[in-house]
């Protein structure tokens, strides 16, 4: 994390920037480090001696959110090759708990910035908008691992989710013609609104249990 003379204002720096306290930043570095084999960057094939990741339907995108220039916080857009430990925990920071004595404007803030994260998994294609090709992958992907659900009633309750959502958004579908194009992010704050948002999101490969490392 740096030398011992500027630990102390690299890690204020870092809890500013992240909201961790100085005992969180310092455990997940070391799970960073775990998970990098002590090397200063991680790529996306370190995730894959995560064992909470191994059997999750949808493994590449939250991996690939790891790696995505938006939750980032940087200009560009795409796909990073690699992520230092700043990237880590900004990426973190968006699974961090409430914090008690948070106000109303940084509680929503701070629902706002989880449901970005959670819209940008969604639209694969980074055009702003979560199309019912982008919705229906995902769904199908969460549903892959049940084995009594056929891929066709997987389709379904895609299109059937699509169209509450828009629904939803800009009201009763009416015409055989209505094309609704898909979900903008506000639309999504919308389709979230009322859900618990702030206490669902979390990951599990947090803790420090031993990883089996990939033959």
């Amino acid at each position: 994390m740096g030398s011992a003379h500027s630990l102390p204002a690299e890690m204020r720096a870092l809890a500013d920037k992240t909201g961790f306290t100085s005992d969180q930043i310092e455990h997940l570095h070391r799970r960073f480090k775990q998970l990098s084999n002590d090397k200063p960057t991680l790529r996306k094939e370190h995730f894959d001696s995560v064992p909470d990741l191994e059997f999750n339907p949808i493994r590449c995108k939250i991996v690939q959110a790891f790696f995505d220039r938006r939750n980032l916080r940087q200009e560009e857009d795409g796909l990073a090759d690699e992520i230092n430990f700043e990237d880590f925990l900004t990426i973190m920071s968006y699974f961090r708990p409430i914090e008690p004595d948070m106000d109303e404007e940084q509680l929503q803030r701070f629902r706002t910035n989880k449901l970005k994260f959670l819209f940008h998994m969604y639209d694969s294609d980074h055009d702003g908008i979560i199309t019912l090709q982008e919705y229906r992958k995902v769904v199908e992907e969460l549903l892959s691992g049940n084995p009594h659900l056929e891929k066709g009633a997987a389709r379904s309750i895609a299109d059937g989710a699509m169209l509450e959502a828009a629904s939803i958004c800009v009201g009763q579908m009416v015409g055989p013609n209505q094309v609704y194009e898909g979900i903008t992010f506000d639309d999504f704050l919308k389709i979230w609104r009322g859900i618990d948002i702030e206490t669902k999101m979390h990951v599990r490969f947090l803790n420090m249990e031993p990883i089996a490392h990939c033959c």
